[in-house]
């Protein structure tokens, strides 16, 4: 089988961290690589400080998760991206674009850029061309069903958005009409000859 490029986004929210999980104990396969990329917010002011304080922040929240995927699979290969970017998905849509990933995984919520990349766009499969799997977190009142540890891993129920291409035609085909019957008349029956006895 060959390698995939599997890229995680890395958000300071809950979701993102079960997003991960779930791709390491449901998707991951030897030998795949693991991008974990963060977006931080472009500032209008050029305040190096500013910048610095804020990839510094994403370098230790995507290290958080490096932690997460060394604990329970220490042989995993894991590249960081820590990048500058606005917050409706260009940058990160151009970022895995660039990498070539068959997959993208993130952490459903209600501030999650994949809903301004809907409400932008018609049809945003295209724009990652990758699978795109959107995991849920699963909700309070529903997390002690959800999380099953069986021989020390986690297995957890998610809700899996996949965006793939649906494309409808401006007009639909023309119906071809169909008759059942053209002329009744066309109809012959035949009955078979009776046998004969032999006597």
């Amino acid at each position: 089988m060959d390698a995939r490029k599997i890229v995680v986004i890395v958000e300071d929210v809950d979701a993102a961290r079960t997003a991960l999980q779930w791709a390491l104990h449901n998707l991951l396969r030897y030998g795949d690589l693991i991008t974990l990329l963060h977006v931080f917010p472009s500032t209008r002011s050029r305040n190096k400080n500013k910048l610095r304080l804020l990839r510094l922040r994403g370098f230790h929240l995507a290290l958080s998760f490096k932690d997460i995927c060394t604990t329970d699979f220490p042989n995993t290969m894991i590249d960081i991206i820590v990048t500058e970017g606005d917050q409706d998905g260009g940058k990160i849509t151009a970022t895995v674009r660039e990498i070539g990933a068959s997959t993208l995984v993130v952490g459903l919520h209600d501030q999650s850029f994949l809903y301004k990349l809907a409400m932008a766009h018609n049809n945003i499969a295209d724009n990652f061309n990758c699978k795109v799997l959107a995991i849920k977190q699963p909700t309070p009142l529903t997390a002690r069903t959800n999380v099953v540890v069986v021989d020390g891993s986690t297995n957890m129920d998610f809700s899996q958005i996949e965006i793939a291409n649906l494309s409808f035609p401006d007009t639909p085909p023309p119906k071809i009409p169909y008759r059942i019957c053209p002329n009744p008349r066309a109809i012959i029956w035949r009955s078979r000859p009776s046998r004969k006895d032999g006597s």
